[in-house]
């Protein structure tokens, strides 16, 4: 067991059963004990590893697009370059390192960094210097034109789930076993209040339907649809999930790059889920966004040119560097793999009627 699960129970014994959510947010975000509040989880040493770690080349082409939307809204001085969960700063020192290929572009950019983890932030601050701005959330960043990168940000965001029963929708919660010396999943005797959260669709779901919300990623993307429409800019966010959302409960934990039981030892590994990227479109839609794709990563990458910086790359390469430089490129476009299961949303500014990676 675990100080954070010794916690978690007592709370439970107290108060009664948690959210899915309530316990997300514990797991994860808990100030003492949570899960990236306490680790640095990535490479090989941590439990996963993201795009940015993998190849150059994904911070790269996200920094020549940051370039080109920039160009497009008319290169605005200064514009905030703003990252959603930036891990080590790897995916931020490489789109910086691509920006200088436009040194007006470089210069009228204000880096911020959104991170509650003080292990990480402290990784950033070695990657990047001082130079950026940290936040506790989007609503600290200062008001101005903005470009936000998100690299799986939304998958980790809590969710709320739901069962359909013969009484009804119930909320899955998280409680304690009949010995109340292990945490098990169980359903809410009544209604709760985030079954307000449930789309209209669902009132007469067949039994046994389950279904995922995340209130918290739908107002963040309601939050950057305001600010994109208000201030001018793009949000593009990239992460694995649904085109369309569908039924079905998708919460997993990963620790030393293993399946975990999520309820096993809370604080110990990643909670993630499915993005449903047609939910985020139409909270920002609601609040005056405009939204282009969702496409494949494989999609999007190949059509920023991913094939042609490769090329360049492998040039230079050594002969023990080539075959990594290569494995790793195409491992973000793998059908099959991330360059389908992850998908890619631009949140804009509706005067932004074209942009990179999205075109047909």
């Amino acid at each position: 067991m675990t100080a954070l699960f010794d916690l978690i129970a007592a709370r439970i014994r107290r108060r009664g059963p948690l959210s899915v959510a309530e316990y997300m947010e514990l797991a994860l975000g808990h100030p003492k004990y949570g899960y990236y509040r306490t680790r640095d989880p990535l490479g090989r040493a941590g439990d996963f590893i993201t795009a940015p770690e993998i190849s150059q080349i994904f911070g790269e082409l996200l920094g020549l697009w940051c370039a080109d939307t920039w160009q497009r809204m008319g290169e605005p001085d200064p514009v905030l370059l703003v990252e959603l969960g930036p891990g080590r700063g790897t995916l931020m020192k490489d789109a910086l390192r691509a920006a200088a290929i436009r040194p007006a572009f470089r210069q009228a950019l204000h880096v911020h960094l959104v991170e509650t983890s003080p292990v990480l932030r402290a990784a950033q601050r070695k990657a990047l210097g001082d130079a950026p701005c940290w936040h506790d959330s989007l609503k600290t960043v200062p008001r101005g034109p903005m470009l936000v990168l998100a690299n799986e940000f939304f998958d980790a965001l809590p969710v709320h789930q739901f069962v359909r029963t013969e009484r009804g929708w119930r909320e899955r919660v998280v409680t304690l076993d009949a010995a109340g010396e292990r945490l098990a999943f169980g359903l809410a005797e009544r209604p709760t209040k985030a079954q307000r959260h449930l789309p209209a669709r669902l009132a007469d779901a067949p039994v046994g339907t389950e279904w995922e919300v995340s209130p918290i990623a739908l107002d963040l993307a309601a939050a950057l649809a305001h600010r994109v429409v208000e201030d001018g800019g793009a949000a593009l966010v990239i992460d694995y999930g649904h085109v369309l959302g569908g039924p079905g409960e998708t919460l997993q934990a990963v620790r030393g790059h293993q399946r975990h039981e999520p309820l096993v030892e809370p604080g110990t590994a990643d909670l993630t889920t499915h993005v449903d990227f047609a939910a985020l479109a139409e909270a920002a839609e609601a609040a005056g966004a405009a939204c282009h794709g969702p496409v494949t990563q494989r999609a999007f990458l190949l059509a920023l040119g991913l094939d042609l910086r490769l090329a360049t790359l492998m040039k230079t390469a050594s002969p023990a560097q080539a075959p990594l430089v290569e494995s790793g490129a195409r491992r973000l476009i793998e059908p099959g793999g991330m360059g389908t299961l992850f998908k890619v949303l631009a949140l804009a500014d509706p005067k932004l009627s074209d942009l990179a990676g999205f075109l047909p």
